[in-house]
């Protein structure tokens, strides 16, 4: 009897990776929401489609995430260097999307970009969020911050120019030196958290209109990069300063790493616990006016947060219908079995409003600075939107790992990073409740947001938003009495946003299977909910087509 040879035998009713998939042309629900861009812009979304979903970009995304980041805080000669080392890949992500302008195209995007600059770099965004999500970090928080300089003339014209360069220059060289350069931020402490006017750093005037500052910060994104915009009190109350790796004589400037977080997920990019021993910094804005500084850069760092998480739900529903219409059980392809094919479907409905919603979000911030009723409606679903699409996100992948089996539980699987990843979003720029608080704020100060966004789901639902308006306006009123509700009228806001978004853009059965199935009946716990009216196997096929 001849023994079986294990190492030739062909493993049967395994699943062939998911690669060169152009991340653009298999998603026709992003397709659905940018196909009134300009031509060249789509062009250039199906060609950003094409590289972020090659084989090379998935093993630079496994190598980043494989090697970490490592701190060196001392050279060989016992000088403090503070520098973060990461593996190659990382580096080679980075010059991709600096190359690519997710660091600065919101700021300086020309020709036929110019008009729909949030919606085409949220669609890069969406994309390279489906590959790698860690180095996204640096470069949303570089976008973001730009809004903060805008409040300092002086500061805006020396670095714009540097942040808006499409050259990615990781050198921890002087200023002067650098063909482009990145922004972090620096505003959490251990004893405040997202209480940021309990910050205990302080900023002494140095008489030449620089400050000494002094202090920690517990959280720190990119800290490699070549500024940080750090919170710290003075005399007026808390203000917000630049502060730069190398001063203006060229010497660094003394701020110590002192370690870097053991993170659960995002693992490829650094975030650093830091003390600022007398670091010099250049105030930004007016003093004491911190926190209104850097509004609009919170506000543009939640939108990214959604428009990412949006991204990862859709890679995990994709790598979850690759599976299940390749592994067979119990007879027959998984794809054919009813309750797996329920599940997903329930879950590309969440993956569809999600999107949709976001990129409803995307073009308000397009239209904000010439349509007050779209800035209006800005303002208050951009907490509702990072609320809603940050938290079923994780929800979407966990499931999504479900449907795809114990594969799905190793570290070689995407899923299992996009898992860990996921969480990060959430905490991000404004947890729930905060995000909640936030939505009640911008309710106290006027009616034009609620009345703004109210229209938008009147002009999308049409005869069917009458009830549903009056319940969001009766939600209001208990949500802005009882702050306990806050969340209630937040997730009420976000789908039903959602579902006037779908019903402008795809076949209204999904629209209406939404409707149904999220605001017409009690409340869900998981996903699998559709009955036989739908055709669940309709609605898989639309929102992840076979290539």
């Amino acid at each position: 009897m001849v023994a079986p040879d294990f190492e030739t035998h062909e493993v049967g009713n395994q699943v062939p990776p998911r690669t060169g998939v152009n991340l653009y042309v298999s998603d026709p629900v992003l397709a659905a929401l940018v196909e009134d861009l300009p031509p060249p812009v789509v062009d250039s979304l199906t060609q950003h489609g094409a590289q972020w979903g090659s084989a090379e970009m998935a093993d630079l995304a496994r190598l980043a995430n494989t090697v970490l980041p490592h701190l060196k805080t001392h050279d060989a000669n016992g000088r403090r260097v503070d520098l973060v080392e990461f593996h190659p890949a990382y580096h080679a992500l980075m010059r991709r999307s600096v190359g690519a302008g997710l660091h600065a195209s919101i700021w300086d995007a020309v020709g036929d970009e110019s008009s729909v600059r949030a919606v085409a770099r949220g669609a890069r965004i969406y994309m390279t969020a489906q590959v790698e999500l860690g180095h996204l970090g640096p470069l949303s928080l570089t976008s973001a911050t730009v809004a903060s300089l805008g409040h300092s003339q002086p500061l805006a014209e020396a670095w714009l120019p540097l942040l808006r360069s499409r050259r990615y220059d990781s050198r921890p060289v002087p200023t002067g030196q650098k063909t482009g350069a990145l922004i972090g931020f620096a505003t959490t402490e251990k004893q405040g958290g997202s209480d940021l006017r309990a910050s205990s750093t302080r900023a002494d005037s140095m008489g030449d209109g620089t400050f000494r500052l002094v202090g920690h910060k517990w959280f720190v994104s990119a800290p490699m990069s070549d500024a940080l915009l750090v919170l710290a009190q003075t005399l007026e109350g808390l203000s917000l300063f630049l502060v730069p790796r190398f001063q203006a004589d060229g010497k660094r400037n003394p701020l110590k790493l002192m370690r870097l977080k053991d993170k659960l997920g995002t693992r490829s990019n650094a975030v650093a616990e830091i003390e600022l021993p007398g670091s010099i910094g250049v105030m930004v804005g007016e003093p004491g006016r911190g926190v209104s500084t850097i509004a609009e850069t919170v506000t543009l760092l939640r939108v990214d947060d959604a428009l990412a998480a949006a991204g990862v739900a859709r890679a995990a529903l994709a790598e979850a219908v690759h599976v299940v219409r390749h592994r067979r059980a119990f007879g027959s392809p998984l794809i054919d079995q009813a309750l797996m094919t329920r599940v997903l479907a329930d879950m590309a409905l969440d993956v569809t409003a999600a999107t949709a919603l976001v990129f409803r979000l995307a073009e308000a911030v397009d239209h904000s600075q010439d349509n007050p009723a779209e800035a209006a409606f800005a303002r208050l679903m951009t907490p509702v939107v990072k609320y809603w699409v940050t938290k079923i996100a994780p929800a979407i992948v966990i499931e999504a790992m479900e449907c795809a089996g114990g594969n799905a539980y190793v570290e070689d699987s995407l899923l299992a990073r996009l898992t860990r990843d996921v969480l990060a979003l959430p905490l991000a720029d404004g947890p729930g409740n905060v995000l909640s608080l936030d939505v009640l704020r911008v309710l106290r100060r006027s009616p034009e947001p609620l009345d703004a966004v109210l229209k938008v789901i009147e002009d999308g639902l049409g005869s069917a938003a009458r009830s549903t308006l009056n319940v969001l306006r009766a939600a209001t009123a208990v949500a802005l009495a009882d702050e306990g509700s806050a969340r209630i009228l937040t997730e009420q806001l976000a789908m039903t946003v959602a579902a006037a978004a779908l019903r402008r853009r795809f076949p209204s059965v999904i629209a209406d299977a939404f409707l149904e199935t999220r605001l017409g009946k009690p409340w869900r716990s998981t996903y699998g909910m559709l009955d036989a009216r739908f055709d669940a196997r309709a609605f898989v096929d639309y929102v992840v087509p076979r290539m």
